[in-house]
């Protein structure tokens, strides 16, 4: 695939900004660091203060004493993408979880939260108000969700691979997965380098996890962590090269 069909998106100054503070840990840097950075992919100064500037205003951003560090919501969001790149699961035993949505819970934002809060659960909608997914993914369950929900434990199905491929697009996350690792293997100049990996880690980000038992056969999701795990580390030597100068940042 070339890459409009591998969905790569240009770099922009708040892409390459966000990228490299949810790749920190913790996510907090100086302002030169950040401007040297998107020095590195031709972004110039002026666009990256401006940059940061906005993605302040709009709530992504905390400025702190010469240096920005990501706010609550973006918090949440690395947790997110730390969890994605290193999962923890458990044998499955055949049990599902699964959530009804009341009825009451009417089109509108709070509905749209909570599909979205399904989604980051990994779970799958079966049915108009009926989601599930298998129970093999060690986390706790959140106290709440943003609307009424009912959330069970059952193991009902008689063919629970037939209804994994039900669930979730698992050919076509293969194929998708299968053009990332070759762009990978390919991959070239620093900026390529940091497009495909961001497309990877959106791409790990919608992986179902499913137990060893449910996935099809040669299924890439080990290896595309895997991989992407080599190429983070190369790429992160080179951008952790215009920060040598700020011991302690790492």
């Amino acid at each position: 695939m070339n890459d409009r069909a591998l969905g790569l998106r240009p770099l922009t100054a708040r892409s390459v900004v966000l990228s490299t503070l949810l790749g920190s840990h913790p996510p907090r840097l100086p302002v030169q660091s950040l401007i040297r950075v998107g020095g590195l992919f031709g972004i110039a100064e002026g666009t990256v203060r401006v940059a940061l500037s906005r993605m302040t205003a709009d709530g992504d951003l905390l400025p702190v004493d010469g240096t920005y560090e990501l706010t609550a919501r973006l918090l949440a969001r690395q947790h997110d993408q730390d969890e994605t790149r290193s999962p923890a699961t458990r044998t499955w035993r055949g049990r599902w979880d699964v959530v009804i949505i009341d009825r009451t819970v009417r089109p509108g934002a709070g509905k749209t939260a909570l599909l979205g809060a399904l989604g980051t659960l990994r779970l799958a909608q079966l049915r108009d108000g009926v989601w599930l997914r298998p129970d093999n993914l060690v986390r706790p369950w959140p106290p709440s969700l943003p609307a009424p929900v009912t959330h069970l434990r059952a193991m009902p199905l008689d063919d629970a691979v037939g209804m994994a491929r039900r669930l979730w697009p698992l050919e076509k996350w293969t194929t998708y997965a299968s053009a990332l690792l070759a762009a990978m293997a390919d991959a070239g100049d620093p900026a390529r380098r940091f497009a495909l990996s961001a497309a990877v880690l959106r791409h790990l980000r919608t992986d179902p996890l499913l137990p060893p038992a449910l996935e099809p056969p040669e299924w890439p999701g080990r290896h595309l962590r895997r991989e992407y795990s080599r190429f983070e580390a190369d790429l992160g030597r080179l951008l952790r090269s215009p920060m040598d100068d700020h011991p302690g940042l790492d």
